[in-house]
């Protein structure tokens, strides 16, 4: 197939273009940037030129390819409605140039959960996630004989290029406070994925998803934060404490309010639907490996 992917020269785009190309598919990737689209082409891929906004970009993107992947999100900005207003405006650009055509379109988003509980799979009609406008968007299309399907990433992806994910921030945090912090006792679970594994998910997903499922991207169901926050204080040398939950949101920033949640969630139904089975180290043995200290490490935007 002919692939076109908004996002891909991105974290997990940058997994999935390599992924596809060595199953035999031909992959075209939205790019912003000379410097995204240099990275493609060296990827073996091709580059298309434009953005989320550019609507006529999208349409021409879409309506060349045989199926789609909707990795693109404007991360960083000072206003995330504005984020979902452009992301859920992309997805309806796209999914309008699939139209009747059964071709498929896959859109990430967010895993979301209340807390406390393990979530499984969300509803079809409407995933409970973060970026609930876009995979909302794209499942009204199913309707229209476009085979869409949702695939939700946890709060941590992680992998050796991860540098702008909520690891590379909370060790930017331990190095500048001086100390590693968890809220409250540190219990609360966070589940996670390395980058390979998610684009092997997003591959199968393309291929064998049935149209309006959707599936968590999840390897590690639950990691307690206090055991992430021992290990980046055991690396960075500094001492690893608590932090009061009325007190996160200064010690951490806009993390603040997250980190205390226990949001465990599971990837049963990939595994059943897809057959897919995580390979690649966990979020801690990650840590352990030592490339989220080097010192080069900086955050970057999505691509």
């Amino acid at each position: 197939m002919r692939v076109f992917i908004t996002g891909a020269s991105g974290f997990v785009g940058s997994a999935l273009v390599p992924e596809l190309l060595v199953a035999g598919h031909r992959v075209v990737g939205l790019a912003r940037s000379d410097a995204s689209a240099t990275a493609l082409r060296a990827a073996g891929a091709e580059a298309h030129r434009g953005c989320l906004e550019d609507l006529d970009s999208l349409r021409a993107g879409a309506a060349g390819a045989d199926a789609v992947v909707h990795l693109a999100f404007i991360h960083g900005t000072s206003s995330f409605a504005e984020a979902a207003r452009i992301d859920a405006q992309a997805v309806e650009t796209i999914g309008a140039a699939l139209l009747g055509s059964g071709r498929r379109f896959v859109v990430a988003t967010g895993v979301g959960v209340p807390a406390g509980r393990v979530a499984v799979v969300p509803e079809s009609n409407a995933p409970p996630a973060a970026r609930l406008a876009g995979p909302r968007a794209a499942l009204r299309f199913l309707d229209k004989q476009v085979h869409t399907t949702i695939v939700c990433l946890p709060p941590v992806t992680h992998g050796p290029t991860d540098t702008h994910g909520f690891v590379p921030r909370l060790i930017a945090v331990a190095r500048d406070k001086k100390v590693s912090a968890f809220v409250g006792d540190g219990a609360n679970r966070w589940p996670a994925v390395h980058v390979r594994d998610a684009a092997r998910l997003f591959h199968l997903a393309l291929e064998k998803l049935p149209a309006g499922a959707a599936v968590h991207a999840v390897a590690d169901e639950g990691i307690a934060i206090r055991n992430v926050a021992d290990v980046i204080g055991r690396h960075l040398g500094v001492p690893v404490t608590s932090i009061p939950t009325a007190d996160a949101p200064t010690h951490f920033g806009f993390m603040g309010a997250l980190l205390g949640r226990d949001t465990p969630s599971s990837g049963a139904v990939a595994r059943e639907l897809l057959g897919w089975e995580p390979t690649q180290p966990g979020l801690l043995a990650d840590l352990e490996a030592g490339h989220y200290f080097q010192a080069h490490q900086s955050f970057r935007d999505s691509a």
